[in-house]
């Protein structure tokens, strides 16, 4: 049996999500040990445990410590079921990362798979759903994943009841190496309002254009349904087929042109760099290119995220990881 410190690294919940991952992959039982011990509030709250019954559920696992505020949890996975599957995480917590936990797995699993969840998809502390349609799955896709997502409604934090359904078909993936960054073809910004004025999202828009290159054509308002307020300014930035996405999210007290400071930031910060991956999505690559046995790309400074995820694969995996700095701005993730 796999032993996992849950104190190590960034000692949140990735550890836990990672470890499941893999486990339900290699078949190999694991035990956690002080779940999210760097967290305010450790043990499992109600997104990691749906998390763990997700997992249960793809790999009909046997599991023990399955409770909300658990800090120790033994999961033992028999097998990657596709079919039909809902996962509910009853509050604002992150729906996409539940997803994050079990979607390898279905990749490799007896059949095709139907996946309905509920919860967060716009969360400001998880990857947004349109990180996920936008940036994350075309990544996928162009290693041979066949993955579609689409959104029924909407969950901000704190209300959450959002919804969205994904579906699946098995395959293996292959290796991708992102070195390169081409020229910008896709330069879009979306505002995103739910049960709040228009007018919010017209001045972040504003904003980000004075200080992004973003034409008129680019940029649009959308007011969407959602059991509550919310509101969230995503910036998309394409090239070579792959586009970024970098999201900020509404907050009472938060000024609009601070919503939009925000996404901004992150986006330029980016563009400076000359990398074509950037940080959110490096966390997100590290295990498929791991499970597809090679690959390599280019990103900023990693994440705390993104060295736990390093350690947790070498937990499970004999393949050579290498996260390397090559300049003042610059890291390469390579494996193989």
């Amino acid at each position: 049996m796999v032993v996992i410190d849950g104190a190590r690294g960034e000692g949140g919940g990735q550890v836990l999500r990672t470890g499941l991952c893999l486990s339900l992959l290699t078949g190999r039982p694991v035990r956690f040990e002080n779940i999210r011990a760097g967290r305010s509030k450790p043990g499992l709250l109600r997104q990691h445990l749906t998390a763990v019954r997700a997992a249960t559920a793809v790999g009909r696992a046997t599991v023990e410590g399955d409770a909300l505020g658990s800090r120790s949890l033994s999961f033992r996975p028999t097998t990657r079921a596709g079919g039909e599957h809902h996962f509910a995480v009853g509050s604002a917590g992150s729906a996409t990362l539940v997803l994050q936990t079990v979607l390898p797995a279905l990749l490799a699993a007896d059949g095709p798979a139907r996946v309905v969840l509920e919860g967060g998809t716009h969360n400001p502390w998880a990857p947004p759903f349109p990180f996920l349609a936008d940036t994350f799955l075309p990544a996928l896709a162009r290693m041979g994943a066949r993955v579609t997502a689409t959104l029924e409604r909407a969950g901000f934090f704190p209300a959450g009841g959002g919804r969205f359904v994904v579906e699946v078909t098995p395959g293996a993936l292959q290796p991708l190496s992102l070195l390169e960054r081409g020229p910008l073809t896709v330069k879009r910004a979306v505002a995103l309002v739910a049960n709040l004025p228009r007018a919010v999202g017209e001045r972040e828009l504003a904003r980000l254009q004075k200080r992004l290159c973003v034409p008129d054509a680019g940029c649009s308002v959308v007011q969407i349904s959602s059991p509550g307020p919310g509101n969230a300014l995503h910036v998309h930035l394409g090239f070579d087929g792959l586009t970024e996405t970098f999201s900020a999210f509404g907050r009472k007290g938060i000024r609009a042109e601070q919503v939009a400071d925000d996404a901004v930031d992150e986006a330029r910060a980016w563009l400076a760099a000359e990398v074509p991956v950037g940080p959110h999505l490096a966390d997100q690559l590290m295990l498929p290119l791991a499970l597809a046995g090679g690959g390599a790309f280019r990103t900023l400074a990693p994440t705390g995220h993104a060295t736990t995820q390093v350690e947790s694969i070498r937990h499970f995996l004999d393949v050579a990881l290498r996260l390397e700095r090559e300049s003042e701005k610059v890291w390469r993730f390579e494996v193989g």
